[in-house]
């Protein structure tokens, strides 16, 4: 979808479509009002017949109205104006898209993007329109013999700011949208496909074209010879049960002009779980192919960086294999070394994604990082703890911990800290090996987040579990993006971390 940047009054738009708001109790926001003068109360009129109530996501289309110059007027409810904050603000905007998307206008003007947001300035309304206008049009129907098709899609949106002087920063706010949005494409993209398409390898290959369509991307792709060689066992022993081959890729962006350390996001990349040995139930385990939406999301951000040109250091590693049962998989009892030299007692092959990052956050130690970031569907005790909305945050550096709780805040992809307290280390203990994959059922995602620090002594760390938001289920069912949005913002934010 293209996007433009417009200042202007609504009653003077040669388009399609005019988008404008109504508040509850039947308020007209100030682009309502300028449409309901030139019309002579036509807007007033159809409204006290009690046709838009102001509600929050309703919609009302217009034909022919008077004394404008557009084809239509779409009426959007907006609540309660004074609780107009972020998540109604893109609700608004998500049902306007999706309406004008299933009616034939191919182009309209939003003017939703001037409503006095709580916190927000008009780049923050900008750029959040173009992600949710994106999110609302995303069709993944790749595998389908015959994909739907939409009668005369929407192709173009213009969003209208207050002033003129807001139209350079509207633009750049776009061009940032638009690039997150298309991050957030590649790695729902990666999640919906199946496990027989998106493999380790297949992986590695899309890895490979990120970097050829954008060249200040480098990669390499390492096979299980040259992992065996680095001693990767925790790594490899995941991959035992597997025909696949496995993967770890790593993905290098260097364009900071203050040669700053970088930042290093890994991405678990489980492109099948069944469990291994210690088999998961059959119900549901189709979802267990967006095991590897931490691998997407580090593409997902890596590809809007690159898209956006940001001056910031950042690695990318990504350990990519499939978790399957067979005589060669690891048993629960096996103990394996990790390139760090520790050793770990499988008691469940069913833990395995912090197997595959242990070996992936020690590599992070070559490049002396400023900050890692791992992100990973890690345990499912995390959806019990904060369900779908938030995905938790642990980290061993407050000032992190802070950083990316504040990027999430402003790109409405929020995480909620929890506690990685010493504690809890002690469920870990092993009576055979230096400790053990998982400790008891209690607090299963904090335990979890206290074996993956015994590998990140040497640097500041945060880890981001997004087993509750990387998909949905039910009639959404899907990869998310998550957290696309976060990540990029904060990675914005390093470029001028005085700012």
């Amino acid at each position: 979808m293209e996007f433009t940047i417009k200042s202007g009054s609504p009653e003077k738009q040669r388009s399609a479509c005019v988008v404008v708001g109504v508040f509850d109790n039947r308020k007209l926001s100030l682009s309502a009002e300028l449409i309901d003068r030139a019309s002579n109360g036509y807007i007033s009129e159809i409204i006290r017949r009690g046709d838009m109530e102001g509600k929050l996501g309703a919609t009302l289309l217009l034909h022919n109205v008077r004394g404008t110059l557009a084809d239509r007027v779409l009426l959007v409810g907006l609540g309660k104006e004074r609780d107009f904050r972020d998540r109604e603000f893109r609700s608004a905007i998500r049902s306007a898209v999706k309406l004008l998307n299933e009616t034939g206008s191919y182009e309209a003007v939003l003017y939703l993007t001037e409503e006095k947001v709580k916190r927000r300035e008009v780049v923050w309304r900008v750029e959040h329109a173009v992600v949710v206008a994106m999110e609302a049009v995303y069709r993944f129907e790749q595998m389908k013999s015959q994909p739907t098709e939409v009668r005369r899609p929407l192709r173009k949106l213009t969003l209208s700011v207050p002033q003129r002087s807001d139209l350079t920063a509207g633009e750049k706010a776009a061009a940032q949208g638009l690039a997150i949005s298309h991050g957030m494409d590649l790695a729902r993209d990666l999640g919906n496909l199946p496990g027989n398409v998106c493999t380790p390898t297949y992986l590695g290959e899309r890895a490979r074209e990120l970097a050829t369509q954008f060249p200040d991307i480098h990669v390499r792709v390492l096979d299980r010879k040259e992992c065996e060689e680095l001693g990767m066992g925790s790594f490899l022993s995941v991959s035992n049960g597997s025909d696949q081959p496995p993967r770890f890729i790593i993905l290098e962006y260097m364009q900071s002009q203050r040669k700053a350390k970088p930042c290093v996001l890994v991405g678990k990349g489980i492109t099948f779980d069944t469990g291994g040995i210690s088999l998961k139930p059959g119900l549901d385990m189709d979802q267990m192919k967006f095991d590897m939406c931490g691998a997407a999301a580090v593409l997902g951000t890596l590809r809007a960086i690159a898209e956006m040109k940001t001056q910031v250091n950042v690695v990318g590693l990504i350990p990519a294999c499939e978790n399957m049962p067979s005589g060669h998989a690891t048993k629960p009892g096996d103990i394996v070394t990790s390139m760090s030299g520790q050793t770990v007692e499988v008691l469940n092959t069913d833990a395995e994604g912090r197997l595959i990052l242990a070996d992936a956050l020690t590599y992070a130690e070559r490049y002396e990082p400023e900050a890692v970031v791992d992100i990973a569907t890690l345990t499912g005790a995390m959806v019990v703890a904060l369900g779908h909305v938030a995905s938790g945050l642990f980290s061993n550096n407050e000032t992190l911990a802070r950083a990316l709780l504040t990027a999430g805040d402003d790109a409405y992809d929020r995480a909620w800290q929890m506690p990685l307290w010493e504690d809890y280390q002690d469920g870990l203990s092993s009576n055979f090996a230096d400790f053990a994959n998982i400790a008891g059922r209690a607090g299963g995602s904090i335990t979890a987040a206290c074996f993956l620090s015994r590998f990140t002594k040497k640097y500041d760390w945060a880890h981001l579990d997004i087993a509750g938001t990387a998909w949905k289920e039910g009639k959404e069912k899907g990869a998310t993006g998550r957290p696309v949005p976060l990540l990029a913002t904060w990675l914005l934010a390093q470029e001028n971390p005085a700012a």
